[in-house]
């Protein structure tokens, strides 16, 4: 059974650890990753797998969450270009968007198993 306010507690986390990290880029979202994973299999607990669910749907969510934010940012400022560079603008983002959020899911799941071990 999925506790989805774990998931939310690990969503939010990783959301603003991720806004924080952007002064870091890429190191900075892996470590937000894990601290959203390690909040979510924590607050669930529930041991190894139940650890390792939450915190791969935390990172799951909050991926999909911050591509969506920033492919439309990106059609935005892409605009200014006329339609076709809003649609490659918000593509382009989209395909990075979807690699954050496979990198968010894998350590959120890694982090979230140890969290769910260790919230027993």
């Amino acid at each position: 059974m999925t506790d989805w306010r774990a998931v939310g507690y690990g969503f939010v986390v990783t959301v603003i650890a991720g806004l924080l990290a952007t002064f870091v880029p890429v190191i900075g979202h892996v470590g937000a990753g894990l601290i959203g994973g390690f909040v979510a299999g924590y607050v669930a607990g529930g041991g190894l797998l139940s650890g390792t669910w939450h915190g791969l749907l935390a990172g799951s969510v909050s991926g999909i969450v911050v591509t969506l934010l920033l492919a439309a940012f990106g059609g935005l400022v892409g605009l200014a270009a006329g339609p076709i560079g809003s649609l490659l603008g918000g593509a382009g983002v989209l395909v990075v968007g979807l690699f954050l959020t496979f990198l968010f899911a894998i350590d959120s799941a890694l982090a979230g198993a140890i969290g769910g071990v260790l919230g027993e």
